[in-house]
């Protein structure tokens, strides 16, 4: 379902899922549970402080290998909470 703002439909979670934010060029790292996700965004409850998330590009890692990823930016912050949306490489999708 859409609603707000939001362009596309989100999946919301009936359990917690533990994912990670981490810096484009590795320098920092947070813990987080992933709330709801779209194909072009996603809610997030940070784990320690937001403050790192003003660098506005990073990583949303969703596997414990690091294989399945997003590259995203801050939308917005709310407390522990934070919206980001996906990036992607235009350059792919015109292939």
């Amino acid at each position: 379902m859409a609603f707000g703002r939001r362009k596309s439909d989100r999946v919301q979670f009936a359990h917690q899922h533990a994912v990670n934010l981490m810096a484009v060029d590795g320098t920092w790292s947070r813990v987080c549970v992933l709330k709801d996700i779209s194909v072009t965004g996603a809610k997030l409850e940070v784990e320690g402080s937001t403050d790192v998330l003003t660098s506005r590009k990073f990583f949303l890692v969703l596997s414990s290998t690091g294989l399945a990823f997003r590259r995203c930016q801050s939308v917005w912050l709310d407390g522990p909470a934070a919206g980001v949306h996906f990036i992607h490489d235009k350059r792919k999708s015109a292939s």
